[in-house]
């Protein structure tokens, strides 16, 4: 049953283009299912989150990640009273803005278009789905509805001050209401993200041996969890234990949300979405007691894990792989693909191009980019010695 703040498909601001609705699906099950089938989503397959694409078949991808995300997610709406599609619609694409090569290969082209307005991630994702997907006839991108749109825009809280270049631009056609925050759909999205990472990041760290289940027995939460494995299953085998003690820190996490922000919306008494927004705070939260013991978990694992020695060897030659892709096409946007190349014609001026570029960087694969680099500047070797290491 849907509280009353919830999103309301029959209340829903419709799509910049109007359509005709589905007899049989809701507006929001229908945006999940165009993410879904989106080029984009399919390309999170070889997207990583740490571990570059080629480093191992058991690390998490983007897409993987995704889909974790989407699960905790609904299973959160769902405890809350709120609207499971639009939430799920939402995990599901947060991430589809993402360059290869994880947060590095973001830093790296946001560097390299600081002087064409920057690169952002959630601006991203916003233009694949407002535009660069182009596989419908009467519009481009997926159009999608408002609450969607505004959900991945500003999951992570009201866009304040100078607007990524991609966001200000499909804003001005379409308000999203950036000075407000979003929904209580698109904040469990956001908090279902940070859940999901703070898991499987002690997972895929385990299983590159970057660190020992005796170092993380030491962290608040994940200590508790392992003795409380241990005393239920006192024996229990490596790969086992290890399961039965982070599913358990999944746990803890989902449940500690779950009932915060329970008790912030009784004590808020929102009588409808429109309240959420002007609330002026999230209403989805970490209690502080748990915050402040997952950053104890993160820095943790900026250390160990995304600051180890081998990750930062990989960091090094991927952000030369992008800072070489980049001036190349620049200098030969004619080796962009065909399909490419009607925008080409009419980017006028640098800045138009260097979007352009940007845009296919950013949804190249891991391995793709890794592929056009070896095929067009020698790979990674060669950058090496282009660099003197």
């Amino acid at each position: 049953m849907y509280q009353p703040y919830a999103a309301n498909p029959a209340q829903a601001r419709g799509r910049l283009v109007s359509e005709d609705e589905s007899a049989f699906r809701s507006c929001f099950q229908r945006d999940r299912d165009r993410i879904i089938h989106s080029s984009a989503f399919r390309r999170l397959k070889h997207k990583t989150q740490v571990f570059v694409e080629h480093e191992g078949d058991y690390f998490r991808t983007r897409l993987t990640h995704s889909i974790e995300v989407g699960q905790v997610a609904r299973t959160i709406a769902g405890a809350l009273g709120l609207n499971q599609e639009l939430t799920e619609a939402i995990a599901l694409a947060h991430d589809l803005g993402h360059t290869p090569f994880g947060h590095t290969g973001e830093d790296a082209l946001d560097a390299l278009m600081a002087p064409y307005g920057g690169f952002d991630h959630n601006a991203q994702a916003v233009r694949i789905v407002t535009s660069l997907e182009r596989h419908y006839a009467g519009f481009d991108g997926l159009n999608l509805t408002w609450e969607t749109l505004e959900g991945i825009a500003k999951h992570n809280g009201p866009v304040q001050g100078d607007l990524p270049w991609a966001l200000t631009e499909y804003n001005a056609r379409h308000d999203l209401e950036l000075h407000t925050h979003a929904s209580a759909e698109a904040q469990v999205a956001a908090l279902a993200d940070d859940i999901a990472y703070n898991n499987h990041d002690l997972h895929d760290g385990l299983r590159a041996e970057l660190f020992t289940e005796e170092d993380i027995r030491g962290l608040p939460v994940v200590g508790d969890c392992y003795a409380e494995v241990d005393t239920l299953h006192p024996g229990l085998d490596y790969y086992r234990r290890r399961h039965e003690a982070l599913r358990r820190v999944f746990g803890v996490m989902v449940g500690d949300v779950i009932d915060t922000s329970k008790a912030i919306l009784i004590d808020a008494g929102p009588k409808d979405v429109i309240d959420i927004r002007h609330l002026g705070r999230p209403v989805i939260r970490f209690s502080d007691a748990l915050f402040a013991q997952l950053k104890e978990i993160r820095e943790f694992l900026f250390t160990r894990m995304y600051r180890a020695p081998s990750v930062m060897r990989m960091r090094q030659d991927v952000t030369r792989v992008v800072e070489e892709l980049f001036p190349f096409y620049m200098a030969h946007s004619d080796l962009l693909p065909v399909r490419w190349q009607e925008d080409v014609a009419q980017a006028q001026g640098d800045t138009a191009l260097a979007r352009l570029v940007s845009d296919y960087l950013s949804g190249m694969t891991d391995r793709f980019a890794l592929e056009q680099h070896a095929r067009l500047l020698g790979g990674i070797e060669s950058t090496r010695e282009r660099h003197g290491v």
